[in-house]
């Protein structure tokens, strides 16, 4: 009877301590390759960017801080997956900046992109910004518009 029960014990105990399997689903599914607080658009929208050459057109064309002490560095293109530059649109305080993509799903040709709830800090200095990031999706996905869910 105690070596059963050690055995259930010592099964409950393994299955807890496994990690959940959906967290690097979603890594695998969607990847943040550029992130800015500055630079993109006043409207909120989304454009699929289709190789090399556009990525880095993207990029260059939305960073409002250049550095000339250093040369810029770009992401690789991935081959095998959906590039997507989203503009957030124009915020009057705080920092917009998308640093994490939690979960995406498509729905009725619509991919959601679940991000983190912005936190603000409290009394900030009022300055526009235009956020924007790119990431990347499965390939396979197919749909017409892009919207951020944010969460906790």
């Amino acid at each position: 009877m105690k070596k059963m029960l050690i055995l259930c014990l010592g099964f409950i105990m393994s299955c807890t301590s496994t990690p959940s399997q959906k967290s690097s689903a979603t890594n695998k599914n969607a990847e943040i390759l550029v992130s800015e607080s500055y630079g993109g658009g006043n409207e909120a929208n989304f454009v699929i960017i289709k190789n090399e050459q556009e990525l880095q057109k993207a990029i260059k064309g939305n960073t409002a801080v250049i550095d000339l002490d250093k040369a810029p560095v770009y992401p690789q293109f991935p081959k095998d997956k959906k590039v997507i530059l989203y503009n957030l649109g124009s915020f009057t305080s705080g920092d917009h900046k998308i640093t994490k993509i939690k979960n995406i799903s498509v729905k009725d040709n619509v991919l959601y992109v679940e991000v983190p709830q912005y936190q603000s800090g409290g009394m900030e200095i009022s300055v526009m910004s235009n956020p924007w990031f790119i990431f990347t999706v499965p390939s396979e996905y197919q749909f017409t518009s892009v919207q951020l869910k944010y969460s906790n």
